[in-house]
């Protein structure tokens, strides 16, 4: 089976390529509540930054239909709740919370009450579509960066399985490749969940890209070795000044880049930009469950009894980020004021 997106709307329900089966099984998920598309975005079944803002809009179409018989105040508490359920599934990320308060915003000019459900569903349609092409912009501005024949480290996923479609870190690579760039991909497997080892090694296999796979430990030996011309991983959350949320383990390979003078870039849609959040000290760092890190495969690894921290995020501070890919274009230092200009010109389009 050939996928171009993570998910689609389908005979009124909302369908996920379940990614905890990958790569051993193609598994298709039927979500037909805000509920389960929560739950969905919870269990890691649909992931990534950009993926489960999009996942959660359609979770909000499906709470409007739910509600189309209630009375018009119910029916409004009954989104604003279905909002509040869907954000706070994975609270690092940025995108959940801004992709449902455009659908309220969407919800609240809707002046016919039956007319809800389709003009959320269109809203959702839109901010799908919208993401594939802010990622093939993404890609566009950030091929240029990647040296020819260059030897490139990426992290956890950031492909069509963590978007809409495409990619943003890793759209920068496939573009790369397109355009025969000869770039090598270094994907790191990204414990203890395995991203790497299980969905962007599958996305690489099936784009085609030349790539090895690595322990997260093997990193630096490569740097050191000079097997690295540039490394490049996607965000959750972006501080106003610059700071980065991603996945836990981002922060290492930053100071190792830093070390080795590798440049480190950082691909992300605007979206992923948060104003309000000076640094990154102020960004909420999901704990996710123990048995993460217990276990590898469902094998159990670790012995009975042992404490477990299993923070899914970490901040890498801006000094050691080297540009911001953006749809708007590359975003050098210093970022406090590059970032505001650049969220400033995208709300005022």
């Amino acid at each position: 089976m050939n996928f171009d997106a993570p998910l689609w709307w389908e005979a009124g329900a909302l369908c996920l390529l379940d990614q905890t089966a990958l790569p051993h099984e193609v598994r298709i998920l039927r979500c037909t509540s805000w509920e389960e598309v929560a739950e969905a975005i919870r269990s890691l079944q649909i992931r990534g930054a950009p993926a489960i803002g999009v996942a959660a809009a359609y979770g909000m179409v499906l709470a409007a239909g739910a509600a189309a018989g209630e009375p018009a105040g119910e029916r409004l508490l009954a989104l604003h709740r279905a909002a509040a359920g869907l954000a706070a599934t994975r609270p690092t990320a940025v995108s959940l919370s801004w992709s449902v308060g455009q659908m309220l915003e969407v919800a609240g000019g809707v002046s016919d009450p039956s007319a809800l459900p389709s003009r959320l569903l269109d809203a959702a349609h839109a901010l799908a579509r919208a993401d594939v092409e802010i990622n093939r912009h993404i890609a566009a501005h950030g091929a240029p960066l990647l040296p020819p024949g260059g030897r490139i480290l990426t992290y956890c996923n950031t492909g069509m399985l963590a978007t809409a479609g495409y990619g943003t870190a890793f759209g920068v690579l496939r573009h790369a490749h397109e355009q025969g760039r000869g770039i090598h991909v270094i994907a790191c497997e990204t414990r203890p969940v395995l991203q790497g080892a299980r969905l962007t090694a599958w996305e690489l296999l099936r784009a085609g890209i030349p790539a090895t796979l690595i322990t997260d430990n093997a990193a630096g030996a490569l740097m050191h070795a000079a097997g690295v011309d540039a490394a490049i991983v996607g965000a959750d959350r972006i501080a106003a000044n610059g700071d980065v949320a991603n996945k836990v383990g981002t922060y290492t390979l930053a100071v190792l880049a830093r070390a080795h003078r590798i440049p480190f870039y950082v691909a992300a849609p605007l979206s992923t930009i948060d104003l309000t959040i000076p640094s990154g000290d102020a960004i909420p760092i999901e704990e996710r469950r123990a048995e993460e890190v217990l276990a590898a495969g469902g094998v159990r690894v670790a012995p009975a009894g042992i404490a477990v921290r299993n923070p899914a995020f970490d901040i890498t501070p801006h000094t050691l980020v080297s540009a911001m890919i953006t749809e708007a274009g590359v975003i050098r230092p210093p970022y406090a004021a590059g970032l505001e200009q650049a969220v400033t010109a995208l709300h005022a389009r």
